[in-house]
C-alpha cells in the first residue's frame, strides 16, 4: 500500500501565508455568490454529502459547541424554484428537511458518494478525535432507511481512514486517499453493490501523491482528484499537492487508467500557469457547472492553505485543461464545508447552464465555530448583483 508516515513531518514549519483579499480581480465579470436557504440543522462542519435524484443529503460532522461529540443527523436540500420568482434570487430559494439519522457512530471527515439511486456514507473520524473508521452505510431515500454494508477491508485487515474522497459511478464506486493520523494513503478501493464487497485496486502511478483533504469530481464517467495535503511529497509546495489526475474506472478484472493532467502550480516553462499561485489547498470544496456557453466547468473553493482559511475560487475548463480565477467565496472563509452539484437550468438572467453548484456549512480555522449558511455560485453573473 502506498503511504507516507505522518510523524516524520510533524515538525515541518508552516510556509507562505495567503491573503484573502484579491484586489486584482475584475468583479464585474468573474461570477457571483448568492445566498440560499440556511442549513436547518445546527451549525456544523466536517460533514459529508451525496446526491440522490437531484436532492442533496448533508450530515454527520462536528458541532464545536459540544466538544468530542460527533453528529449523526442528516438533512436533505432541494433547490425547487420559488413560484413566480423568475430570477430565483430569493435568500430562501430551496428548502431543507431532516431525514433519517445516520445509524453508525457519530463522526466527522467522512466521505459520501452515490451509486445509481442509492447514497453511501462512511469512514471518518470518531468522537475521540483519534480513531479512524472503516465502516460504511447505504441510504434508501424512498424508504428513508439506512443499511450497514461491508467495511473497507482485505481479508483480516481493515483500512480505516478519514478525509478521503470518492468517485461514484452508475454501478460501482471508488474510495481513495485519506489519513489515519499515522499515514497518508494513496491506495484505491472499489465497492460493488452487487456483491457488497470492497476490492483493493492497482495502486496509482508512483508520481501520484498520497494525500488527505483532496477534492474530487466525476465527469463523463471519469473521476478527477486535485488538491490535498501531502507532507514531504516531490509534487507539493508547502505540503499542498499540486499534481492533478484523471481516473478511468475499470472492473474487478481489468486495470483502471490514470492520466496526469497539468499541474495546478507554476511548474511549466510556458506562461499558462504563471498565475497559478493559490489553487492548492486542503479541506476545500468542488462542484460542477456544466452546459455553459464556454463549455463544461469544475470549481474549487474554500479550504485552508498553510494554516490559513482561504476563499480563493478557481474554474477548471475540461476541454482545455486550464484554470481561471473567479470571484472569491463571498461568505466567511472556512474549511470542512460540504458541496454538491444539482441538475437544473439557472434563471436566464444568470447565464445558461445545465447544472448548479452549492456550498454549505463548514468550520473556521481551529474548529471553534461552525456555519449554517448556504450559497450558490453563478459563474457568469456580475459580482454581487443580487444579495
Amino acid at each position: 500500500m502506498k503511504q507516507i508516515h505522518r510523524s516524520l513531518f510533524t515538525l515541518m514549519l508552516l510556509a507562505v501565508l495567503f491573503s484573502c483579499t484579491k484586489a486584482s480581480l475584475n468583479y464585474a465579470e468573474n461570477g457571483n455568490w448568492v445566498g440560499r436557504a440556511t442549513f436547518s440543522g445546527i451549525a456544523m462542519g466536517a460533514g459529508a454529502s451525496f446526491v440522490i435524484n437531484n436532492i442533496a443529503y448533508v450530515g454527520t460532522g462536528i458541532n464545536p459547541l459540544i466538544p468530542h461529540t460527533k453528529l449523526q443527523t442528516m438533512f436533505s436540500y432541494s433547490a425547487t424554484a420559488i413560484p413566480n420568482k423568475a430570477n430565483g434570487y430569493d435568500s430562501a430559494y430551496g428548502s431543507w428537511a431532516q431525514v433519517g439519522s445516520f445509524p453508525g457512530q457519530g463522526r466527522s471527515d467522512a466521505v459520501g458518494f452515490t451509486i445509481g439511486s442509492t447514497g453511501y456514507l462512511g469512514s471518518g473520524l470518531a468522537n475521540d478525535g483519534a480513531t479512524a473508521l472503516a465502516d460504511f452505510y447505504s441510504y434508501n431515500a424512498a424508504a428513508n432507511t439506512w443499511t450497514e454494508i461491508d467495511s473497507i477491508h482485505n481479508g483480516d485487515s481493515s483500512y480505516p481512514r478519514y478525509d478521503a474522497v470518492a468517485f461514484g459511478f452508475d454501478t460501482t464506486a471508488y474510495v481513495l486517499t485519506g489519513t489515519n493520523q499515522l499515514y497518508y494513503f494513496g491506495d484505491i478501493w472499489r465497492y460493488s453493490p452487487s456483491t457488497n464487497t470492497w476490492i483493493q485496486q492497482v495502486a496509482p502511478p508512483s508520481t501520484f501523491s498520497p494525500r488527505s483533504g483532496a477534492i474530487s469530481w466525476v465527469y463523463n464517467n471519469q473521476g478527477y482528484i486535485v488538491t490535498g495535503y501531502t507532507p514531504g511529497s516531490s509534487t507539493a509546495t508547502g505540503n499542498l499537492c499540486y499534481d492533478f489526475w484523471r481516473f478511468t474506472p475499470g472492473s474487478d478484472t481489468s486495470t483502471q487508467g490514470w492520466y496526469r493532467l497539468r499541474d495546478i502550480y507554476n511548474t511549466s516553462p510556458q506562461s499558462y500557469d504563471d498565475s497559478y499561485t493559490d489553487i492548492e489547498r486542503t479541506g476545500g470544496n468542488g462542484f460542477l457547472i456544466l452546459g455553459q456557453p464556454t463549455g463544461d466547468k469544475a470549481y474549487v473553493t474554500l479550504g485552508s492553505a498553510n494554516g490559513v482559511d482561504v476563499t480563493y475560487t478557481w474554474e477548471y475548463t475540461f476541454s482545455t485543461d486550464l484554470w481561471n480565477e473567479k470571484t472569491p467565496y463571498e461568505g466567511t472563509a472556512r474549511t470542512g464545508a460540504c458541496s454538491w452539484t444539482l441538475t437544473g437550468s439557472v434563471p436566464s438572467t444568470a447565464g445558461v447552464a445545465t447544472t448548479r453548484g452549492f456550498i454549505g456549512t463548514g468550520l473556521n480555522q481551529g474548529s471553534t465555530a461552525a456555519f449554517s449558511d448556504c450559497e450558490e455560485f453563478f459563474p457568469n453573473q456580475v459580482y454581487n448583483q443580487y444579495d
